[in-house]
């Protein structure tokens, strides 16, 4: 039996995703002004074929976040606002049964989208995230038996408010570990808040968000992108990492396997998004936070003593030697 190689990713390829990805951020930051850093965390998530946890306080631009994405990428994007009383089936689509014909039919429900935005998923009951969380997985929604595919490519935003807390239902660590990644918009720097601020000023526009690309281009890119070169020893510090993370004693929960190949694949859309072919420790440390973290589970000792996972994994990075270039 053969098999077909795979042909290198080359430098033009580099250099047209390089392009894209500016051009992407460029839209997206028409919208949102001042944080590049977090637009370009999506995007790599979105290439990465992963999801985005945006956890923040009302008013700080994450719903515009989610829509402006969607506007820059084209396809198809979807609102879901999640409440106490939103069952699995308004997510996902149930049969519908027509009496014109006499067949039962599948109605997609908002999941079949390029885009997704579940706003304030903390809210909905633990059998309805599930339900959102099985699809994030799975890319396909299963009903009387017969599975449904959704568009690629898939990208879920989901926002939850970590101030108010009541009426709401925490997501469990292991679902929590189905998002590529975490972050947070937080607020705009002064001079950014001021043109935010300014009579006629384009921020959050949504509608004025410049289409950029198609769905068709980035899971392309995403499906080439997979094949970006990482160096044995750089897969060796991504081990060593998680494996550090797992001793640690304030843990009681470290990296996953999941998690660290999910760092993979980020710090190989990351590297590309730089002008480069392949990964170097700088880009492993970029992303490490934002991948990692949600994933670690502190002890109660920990809890009580106010430390953070953040704080933890940054002793982990300290910790763990650095693959140095080979020696020429």
């Amino acid at each position: 039996m053969t098999t077909t190689a795979v042909p290198a990713i080359g430098a033009d390829e580099i250099a047209a995703f390089r392009a894209l990805h500016a051009r992407l951020g460029d839209a997206v930051e028409s919208a949102i002004r001042g944080k590049r850093d977090v637009v370009d965390l999506v995007l790599v998530s979105m290439f990465a074929g992963g999801h985005v946890l945006l956890e923040d306080v009302p008013g700080t631009g994450k719903t515009t976040l989610a829509r402006a994405v969607a506007g820059a990428l084209g396809g198809v994007s979807r609102r879901v606002q999640f409440t106490p009383d939103l069952l699995p089936s308004d997510v996902t689509g149930t049969s519908v049964y027509d009496p014109q014909t006499g067949e039962v039919r599948f109605r997609p429900g908002p999941v079949f989208a390029n885009i997704v935005l579940a706003d304030e998923i903390n809210r909905a009951a633990a059998k309805t995230q599930s339900a959102l969380l099985e699809v994030m997985e799975e890319h396909t929604v299963t009903v009387d038996g017969v599975a449904h595919a959704v568009p690629a490519p898939f990208l879920v935003v989901a926002t939850q408010n970590p101030i108010d807390l009541d009426g709401t239902y925490r997501l469990p660590e292991a679902q929590l570990d189905r998002f590529m990644l975490r972050t947070s918009i937080g607020y705009p720097a002064v001079e950014h808040e001021i043109d935010v601020l300014r009579p006629g000023s384009g921020a959050g526009q949504v509608g004025a968000v410049p289409t950029v690309s198609n769905p068709h281009v980035v899971a392309e890119h995403g499906r080439r992108l997979a094949m970006l070169h990482v160096a044995d020893p750089l897969l060796r510090y991504i081990s060593d990492i998680g494996v550090a993370s797992r001793e640690d004693g304030r843990l009681r929960l470290g990296a996953s396997t999941r998690g660290l190949r999910a760092l993979v694949r980020c710090v190989q859309v990351y590297a590309a998004s730089q002008g480069r072919h392949f990964v170097v420790p700088g880009d492993v440390q970029a992303l490490a936070v934002p991948v990692l973290a949600h994933r670690l589970v502190l002890t109660r000792e920990a809890q009580l003593a106010g430390t953070t996972t953040e704080e933890v994994l940054a002793d982990v990075l300290a910790g763990v030697a650095v693959p140095r270039p080979a020696a020429r």
